[in-house]
């Protein structure tokens, strides 16, 4: 039977990863595993045993309550709270959502229309783009940049410039994935203006918020003049909690979203597996004390992949999981470097369909899945990969 691909596909992108995962899997080989957004470093112990608990427990094996345990939706509205500045409610302004990137859809599809136009970074996850297209919106990349050895900046020109008439969102990550360029108080002052000025939602993607780096503050928008009742945060337990495998997360928004928000998410998977709700909201109410050694962590290893790559042309990231490596200065693409490094022991995914301004001319590295002393030699191989 042959079809036509609906309309909505047409510009969906692949992300690479699931490739070059099988591609090491299959190998039998001891590769180097930076091509996947995963971690080596184990969740909260409390949190694996409460899991393990909740698996012998019958009120855990359900689907209700449909928008969430209600300890779980209270304890990520006072996270959210605290960071924020704004006063919100479990019962009132929380709905929990079978991982973060769940979560993102859900809040698309409640919110903007088909046509509609959403402002991201360039680059952005290509997962965050698909899930625009999906809602049937059409992103509108805000370049990054940076100069070889520094961080990546948000230019700000470019974000004022972005807004036309068809403008009716923003959805933004900072540490940002996959760049880590992150959004100072200045850039969310400007988001704030901007959003005010022309009456537009602000989705804030907080799956990586306080994984930063050299003693960043954590900065949340939703607090500024303006913006509390025009801002929705999405949260997730895959990174900041290292419960990649869980698929918890949680919206947190003013209550006049809310009906929508649970309609549409009755409508999209209801909520995640019950033994797994509770174990998060430990996790996530730990995390005030186990977070900080784990960044620390990241950044050691962030430190050390800087190092070895010392020279060549990277984006210095101020936090999250990874970070790039522009090859189109040497002649390549993403994709060639990526067959270039899996000869040299290396598995690393390129970056075509990531953004229009940074994109196939990039390869990506994962640094949280390895520890520093497997990093140590990363850059030899990617030198014999570049022939320097």
């Amino acid at each position: 039977m042959t079809r036509p691909r609906p309309a909505r596909l047409r510009h969906i992108a692949g992300i690479g990863v699931d490739r070059m995962g099988s591609i090491a899997d299959a190998s039998g080989k001891d590769f180097l595993r930076l091509e996947n957004l995963d971690t080596d470093i184990l969740p909260d112990p409390e949190a694996v045993a409460r899991t393990v608990r909740a698996a012998r427990e019958d009120a855990d094996n359900s689907y209700l309550p449909f928008i969430g345990q209600a300890r779980l939706r209270e304890v990520a509205a006072r996270h959210v709270s605290a960071i924020s500045g704004v006063s919100y409610s479990g019962e009132r302004n929380c709905v929990i959502s079978a991982g973060g990137l769940s979560g993102i859809l859900n809040v698309l599809l409640a919110t903007i229309e088909v046509g509609d136009e959403v402002i991201v970074t360039d680059p952005t996850y290509a997962g965050l783009i698909n899930r625009i297209r999906l809602a049937g919106g059409i992103p509108r990349f805000v370049p990054f940049s940076f100069e070889p050895g520094g961080e990546w900046r948000l230019d700000r020109a470019a974000l004022r410039a972005s807004i036309g008439p068809k403008t009716t969102a923003m959805l933004l990550m900072s540490p940002s994935m996959p760049s880590g360029g992150c959004l100072d108080a200045g850039d969310w002052a400007l988001v704030a203006e901007l959003c005010v000025t022309h009456d537009l939602l602000l989705i804030v993607d907080t799956a990586m918020e306080r994984l930063l780096f050299d003693r960043r503050p954590v900065l949340h928008p939703a607090g500024l003049p303006g913006m509390a009742e025009r801002t929705i945060t999405v949260g997730s337990s895959a990174k900041e909690l290292r419960m990649i495998g869980w698929r918890v997360g949680w919206i947190v928004a003013p209550e006049a979203f809310m009906p929508d928000l649970v309609a549409v998410s009755l409508a999209n998977v209801v909520v995640p597996v019950g033994i797994g709700q509770d174990a998060v909201a430990t996790a996530l109410e730990n995390s005030a004390t186990t977070l900080a050694p784990y960044a620390d962590e990241l950044q050691a290893r962030r430190d050390c992949v800087l190092d070895e790559l010392r020279g060549l042309p990277v984006g210095v990231p101020g936090g999250g999981w990874s970070l790039l490596l522009r090859v189109s200065d040497f002649g390549l693409d993403g994709a060639a470097m990526s067959e270039r490094l899996l000869e040299q022991g290396v598995c690393a995914t390129a970056m075509a369909g990531w953004g229009e301004t940074h994109g196939a001319q990039y390869i990506r590295f994962v640094y949280a899945n390895e520890p520093t002393r497997r990093l140590r030699g990363l850059g030899a191989r990617v030198r014999a990969a570049l022939d320097l």
